[in-house]
């Protein structure tokens, strides 16, 4: 990877300024200069942003080396999952086992394959979706977290891989503990939602034993005209469930748009079941039962 100017400010390595005729005293840390890691200078203040952290780090990682795991799922945009919030330690992976990089708040993976699928975010040599999906996934216990994970990649604005890719990469990845459990719920992953609540929404629904509903699709009038798109449809029910986050409650005009829409659909003859977050992550009794009793 480039090296930046030390004169910038932007991170450098010690090796690359010494090699440029810089002094060593001139690299010492101090007001004008930050140690983020060691063999690492970043000019300025310090700064624990996690994306200087990464850049930082970069300038010192072998080209074979990648972001990976947590770190990729932040710099790829990705929902982490539950159990990895507030993790603040950088991961990284190569498949040559003498560049491993051991250094305080860095946690090293060793890749099985000769080569690893990369892509580049921002100058930043990052394991691809698929591949960041499976490194991911293998370590999650829970069926239901490697669904959402892989809704997560799949957003209906920002469509990262596909369910196919994804199948490929973990058919293709052997020997690795917790891979069986990606494949056999890959069938479940969903593309084109638009958040985790909503996935999770879904899940309860299909673990309750209903069928499962379908995902941001629109209804539009016979003319063509558009009505609404629903979080999770049931069309030959017309039922109809929406989850409402904190932005339908922040956002006033999209709260009052909300409310409009619903009630066009219920004037068009279907029936709109709401849905808040203690519906799902506290007791999911009553919106299984009201929805239910719609399917009847």
């Amino acid at each position: 990877m480039p090296t930046p100017d030390p004169g910038a400010a932007s991170p450098f390595s010690v090796r690359s300024a010494l090699a440029r005729g810089t002094s060593a005293e001139s690299l010492r840390v101090g007001d004008a200069l930050t140690a983020p890691f060691q063999g690492v200078r970043v000019p300025g203040p310090r700064r624990d942003d996690f994306l200087t952290r990464c850049r930082a780090l970069a300038t010192v990682l072998d080209d074979s080396v990648a972001f990976s795991h947590g770190t990729a799922l932040r710099l790829l945009g990705v929902d982490l999952p539950w159990t990895m919030a507030g993790e603040d330690a950088l991961h990284v992976i190569s498949s040559n086992p003498a560049e491993r990089a051991q250094r305080p708040g860095v946690v090293a993976h060793r890749s099985r394959q000769e080569s690893l699928d990369v892509v580049d975010v921002g100058g930043l040599r990052v394991t691809a979706p698929a591949q960041t999906f499976v490194h991911v996934g293998v370590g999650l216990r829970r069926p239901d977290d490697v669904v959402v994970l892989g809704d997560s990649f799949l957003r209906r604005k920002r469509m990262l891989t596909s369910v196919a890719e994804m199948a490929r990469k973990a058919e293709s990845t052997r020997k690795v503990k917790g891979i069986a459990q990606v494949r056999e719920q890959l069938s479940r992953v969903r593309p084109g939602t638009d958040s985790v609540m909503e996935t999770r929404t879904r899940m309860l629904l299909t673990g309750a034993g209903l069928p499962c509903p379908q995902v941001n699709e629109v209804v539009w009038l016979a003319d063509g005209t558009y009505v609404k798109r629903c979080d999770l449809l049931y069309p030959d029910h017309q039922v109809v469930i929406e989850y409402d986050g904190d932005q339908h409650r922040t956002d006033k005009e999209q709260w009052r748009d909300d409310v409009r829409r619903r009630r066009w659909l219920e004037e068009l003859g279907l029936t709109v079941i709401v849905a808040v977050a203690d519906d799902i992550v506290r007791d999911g009794t009553r919106l299984v039962e009201r929805t239910r009793r719609a399917l009847r």
